[in-house]
C-alpha cells in the first residue's frame, strides 16, 4: 500500500507523519523548533533550523514507517502561516532570520497606514486587516533593515516566501519557487477575488513583484524532492488552518472547526461566497482546487497552547503541559480568576496590538490551581468571542457542532468547558493532528488515491463528543466577567 507523507512545520515544532492510503497514521516524528525573542514583541526563527528539522523528520518518519522513496505516492506540506522569509535565489540561503507571525515589530507601520486611509483597500482586496500579523509589513521591514536586501530584491536576486514556499524551494533544490493560494491569501499582497498578486498592494507595501512566488492550487504537481533516497512528488500544500479545515472534512458551507495549537484559529466555511466581515474577522481562502476557490470567515487568537507553555516556562507552576488539566479540576469553584493572555496583543475580534496580558480577580485563596483553570478557560472564552462575531457577520449561521483539533484538543477539561460555554456539542476526531491529515489528503487527492471534497469524506472519524451541561445563565455570567477583564487590558 502506498504511503503519503505530511510535513507539518509549526511555530514551536516540526512534525512529519506517514499515512497509509486510507489516511491512517503509520509513523510520527516531531522535534521542537526554538524561538528567539530579540526584543519585546519580536519573535524569530532560524531558517536553517526550519529546513534542517523538516528534512530530518521526513527522513525519520519514512524510515519509521518501514518505507523507501519508491513507496511514497506524494508529500503534502502545511505550515505556520504569515511567517516571513527572504532568501537568495541562487543559493537558497536565507537572508536573516524568519519573522514569525506572532511578531509585532511593524505595529507602528500598520497604524500609520491605517491613519493614511489604506485599510479599506487592503480589506477589499485581501479580506485582511492592516495588522503586523500578516506578511507584507514584515517583508518590507526585512527589505529595509537587511543590508543590501532591497537592491538585491529589485534585481530579482532574492525570493520571498512564507514557510511552505521556503521549504518547497529547499526540497526541490531551488527548482521551484511557488506557494499555494491559501498561503498567498495571508500575505496582504494577494487579491482573493481575482486569485492573483496585486500590483497596487505591492506598491503600497514597497514590495518588488519579482520576488513573489508563483501561486498554485492546494492539490497540484508542485515539483519533486530527491533528498529522501529517490524522486518523490510534492502534491499538496496549504496553510495550517486551511489544512486543518480540510483534515476535519469541513467541506460544506456552515461547517466550522477550531484548532488549538500555539494559537487558536476558528474557521467557518462559507463556500463560493467571500463573506465580508463587519466584526473584524478575516475573509480568507479555505482552499483552491481545480482553479476554483472556496472561502471562509476566520478568527485568530494569538495565545492558546502558548499560554500553557507560559505556565510551564514563565511561571514554573507546572512541569508538563498535561498537568494543567489536573490543577484546573482542583480549583476552588468560588474563585473567579481571569487570565487574559494578551502577551503579544489581542487578535480577533479585538485586533489590539498594544494590549498586554493580565491576571485579574486574585484573592488570598487564589493559587496554582486557579491560575491554571483561568488559563484553560481563556481558550474557550476567546473562542466564544470568535463564534459570536461569526454569527453577526453571517446571520444564517446555525451553530450545531464545533469540530476541534490540535494539541490542546486533547485536554478533556478544556473541551468540556468549551462545550459548556458555547452551549453546543464539541466533536474531537480520532486523529487530532488534522493539520497534517489535511496535507496528506491534498497529496492523496492529487495522486488519485482519495475521493474529492464533493464525495462523502472517508478520513474523518469521531473519537468523542463533549455535550454542554452548564446553564445558559452561568455561561452568560462567565462571558460577561471575561469581557470585563478584556476591557481592562485594552490599549484604548
Amino acid at each position: 500500500m502506498p504511503l503519503l507523507l505530511a510535513l507539518d512545520q509549526g511555530t514551536t515544532s516540526t512534525r512529519a507523519i506517514a499515512f497509509d492510503a486510507t489516511l491512517a497514521p503509520v509513523a510520527t516524528v516531531q522535534v521542537e523548533l526554538p524561538q528567539h525573542f530579540p526584543a519585546p514583541g519580536w519573535v524569530e526563527h532560524e531558517p536553517e533550523d526550519i529546513a534542517a528539522h523538516s528534512l530530518a523528520v521526513l527522513r525519520e518518519a519514512l524510515a519509521k514507517a518501514g518505507g523507501e522513496a519508491r513507496d511514497v505516492a506524494g508529500i503534502g506540506i502545511t505550515n505556520q502561516r504569515e511567517t516571513t522569509l527572504l532568501w537568495e535565489r541562487a543559493t537558497g540561503r536565507a537572508v536573516g532570520r524568519a519573522i514569525v507571525w506572532q511578531d509585532r515589530r511593524t505595529a507602528a507601520t500598520c497604524e500609520a497606514l491605517k491613519a493614511a486611509g489604506h485599510e479599506a483597500l487592503v480589506r477589499a482586496r485581501t479580506g485582511l486587516l492592516l495588522d503586523p500579523y500578516f506578511s507584507a509589513t514584515k517583508l518590507a521591514w526585512l527589505l529595509d533593515h537587511t543590508p543590501g536586501a532591497r537592491a538585491a530584491a529589485e534585481r530579482g536576486e532574492l525570493c520571498f516566501g512564507t514557510v511552505e514556499s521556503f521549504l518547497l524551494f529547499r526540497l526541490t533544490e531551488g527548482r521551484v519557487h511557488a506557494t499555494d493560494a491559501t498561503n498567498a491569501s495571508r500575505t496582504m499582497l494577494f487579491d482573493i477575488h481575482r486569485g492573483a498578486w496585486d500590483a497596487e498592494l505591492c506598491e503600497l507595501f514597497r514590495v518588488p513583484m519579482a520576488i513573489l512566488p508563483q501561486v498554485r492550487d492546494c492539490a497540484a504537481p508542485l515539483g519533486e524532492t530527491r533528498l529522501l533516497g529517490g524522486a518523490i512528488p510534492i502534491l499538496g500544500m496549504a496553510g495550517d488552518q486551511q489544512a486543518a479545515t480540510i483534515g476535519q472534512a469541513c467541506f460544506a458551507p456552515g461547517m466550522m472547526k477550531s484548532t488549538y495549537g500555539t494559537g487558536c484559529f476558528a474557521l467557518l466555511v462559507t463556500g463560493e461566497e467571500a463573506v465580508p466581515s463587519s466584526n473584524r474577522l478575516l475573509t480568507t481562502l479555505a482552499w483552491q482546487l481545480g482553479g476554483r476557490r472556496a472561502y471562509a470567515l476566520e478568527g485568530s487568537i494569538f495565545m492558546a497552547g502558548a499560554t500553557v507553555q507560559w505556565l510551564r516556562d514563565g511561571l514554573g507552576i507546572i512541569q508538563h503541559a498535561s498537568e494543567a488539566d489536573g490543577w484546573a479540576a482542583r480549583a476552588n469553584p468560588a474563585e473567579r480568576v481571569q487570565l487574559v493572555p494578551a502577551f503579544t496583543g489581542l487578535g480577533a475580534p479585538w485586533w489590539d496590538a498594544a494590549a498586554r496580558g493580565a491576571i485579574l480577580g486574585l484573592t488570598r485563596a487564589s493559587g496554582r490551581a486557579e491560575i491554571c483553570r483561568a488559563a484553560l478557560e481563556a481558550v474557550a472564552l476567546q473562542t466564544g468571542d470568535l463564534l459570536e462575531a461569526m454569527r453577526r457577520d453571517w446571520p444564517g449561521m446555525k451553530q450545531t457542532v464545533l469540530r476541534v483539533d490540535g494539541g490542546m484538543a486533547k485536554s478533556d477539561w478544556t473541551m468540556q468547558f468549551l462545550a459548556d460555554l458555547l452551549g453546543a456539542p464539541v466533536d474531537r476526531p480520532m486523529v487530532t493532528e488534522t493539520t497534517a491529515l489535511g496535507a496528506a489528503y491534498l497529496a492523496g487527492l492529487q495522486a488519485g488515491l482519495l475521493p474529492s471534497p464533493s464525495e462523502a469524506p472517508t478520513h474523518w472519524r469521531l473519537e468523542r463528543r463533549f455535550q454542554p451541561n452548564m446553564s445558559r445563565e452561568e455561561a452568560a455570567e462567565r462571558r460577561a466577567a471575561w469581557q470585563d477583564a478584556v476591557r481592562r487590558t485594552r490599549s484604548a
